[in-house]
């Protein structure tokens, strides 16, 4: 009788539906994407709590607890491009409101 032996090493993840068909790097960056979108570390801009912030439809996120709805990329709550006009645009607030003290 031959041995029994374990499943095979998961890999695939989510893209395990797929099965044999696409080919491997296909499957492997689209399993990298549904992670990134699914993801349980998604935090909301607004009222920043994590795993409340899901896609309504391409680029379009809305919070579950406060109810705000945004943009941003199609399977990321932001893009490196929006990360860093986020960061300008906080920056020279930041500095508008040192000038205003003054």
């Amino acid at each position: 009788m031959p041995k029994k032996t374990k499943g095979k090493a998961k890999k695939s993840g989510i893209t395990g539906k797929y099965g044999a068909r696409y080919g491997a790097v296909n499957r492997r960056r689209t399993r990298d994407v549904l992670n990134q979108m699914k993801s349980k570390n998604i935090t909301c801009p607004q009222c920043k709590t994590k795993n409340t912030v899901h896609r309504v439809s391409t680029g379009i996120w809305k919070c579950k607890k406060c109810g705000a709805k945004f943009t941003g990329g199609a399977y990321s709550v932001q893009t490196p491009r929006g990360a860093e006009s986020f960061r300008v645009t906080d920056r020279k607030q930041r500095e508008l409101e040192m000038i205003e003290e003054e």
